[in-house]
């Protein structure tokens, strides 16, 4: 590992003997630092956002997302929180983890998305991005297209595969080093044919882990690699009270949320939800999409 490397520290034991999908995703980052499968047929319907006649307009989808300028060398550039500032927002983000090898797994019944949640943010009204891999986007294309059509979302970029960028990464399968640049245009690709429009040049790494290597060879790909400065802990979470109190404890004004949209391996992040957004709304807080934490 180089002096650059940055990765993921807590629970991967646990994920990598669960070996699901969100293996290394959204557990904690250390301090600063310096920086296929075929698709599937069974994609879930998709369902109207769930909103009265009276309900106020979705904020729209900016026309050009706010991106951080190129590191030194043209490095990709990594976002991990908005300005501490006296207006209290914060942004929610949910990974839609889905391996490229997973697909035997979707057929024979186990379900990578979460339809409840996306409702119940609907219901609720808050914004919030969401990193989906290419393979999620082909196993759930009409969901992917539903949230990429929705204004009260943005669609991030998750990787194709779920492979990591950089080993060790929670025993992740790794990209080869000459395919990391298609591996996020192939996600991109996969995403635009469900026909989500909501797509920003964001980019989640799996599991977090990421090293300098990497931000330079992704460099020419200009996306702005988003981490996160609050972990939920809801994957393989099975308290959500649990969840929720990690959330409450951790937001400060511009702070970054992560947590999943996957029911098979985060089966309680719609409850967990259900509890953080009223109480930080009652603290003050107004929720918004990574574009608009980005863009201070």
């Amino acid at each position: 590992m180089t002096p650059f490397a940055r990765r993921v520290t807590t629970l991967g034991v646990l994920g990598a003997v669960l070996g699901g999908g969100l293996v290394g995703c959204g557990h904690p980052v250390p301090g600063p630092a310096p920086a296929s499968g075929p698709p599937s047929a069974s994609g879930t319907a998709a369902h109207a956002p769930d909103r009265s006649a009276d309900s106020p307009a979705p904020p729209a989808a900016p026309e050009k997302p706010a991106v951080l300028a190129p590191g030194p060398g043209g490095r990709t550039p990594v976002f991990e929180r908005g300005p501490q500032r006296a207006a209290k927002v914060v942004a929610l983000s949910f990974d839609a983890d889905m391996t490229a090898d997973e697909g035997p797994r979707a057929a024979a019944g186990e379900h990578f998305d979460n339809p409840e949640l996306i409702a119940l943010l609907r219901r609720l009204k808050v914004p919030a991005t969401v990193f989906m891999t290419g393979r999620w986007a082909e196993e759930y294309p009409d969901q992917a297209r539903s949230i990429g059509t929705d204004p009260l979302f943005e669609i991030g970029n998750h990787s194709y595969s779920h492979y990591a960028f950089t080993t060790p990464c929670y025993g992740l399968p790794t990209v080869e080093k000459d395919a990391v640049r298609d591996e996020v245009r192939r996600a991109f690709g996969a995403i635009r044919e469900t026909g989500a429009r909501n797509v920003v040049p964001y980019f989640r790494f799996p599991g977090g882990c990421y090293d300098d290597d990497t931000l330079r060879a992704l460099g020419p790909e200009k996306v702005t690699a988003v981490q996160w400065d609050v972990v939920s802990g809801d994957a393989f979470a099975t308290d959500a009270d649990a969840v929720a109190e990690q959330v409450l404890d951790g937001v400060r004004s511009g702070s970054l949320v992560v947590m999943h949209c996957t029911r098979s391996a985060a089966p309680v992040t719609a409850d967990a939800v259900r509890q953080v957004v009223p109480e930080l709304r009652k603290r003050g807080y107004r929720f918004v999409k990574v574009s608009e934490l980005m863009a201070g």
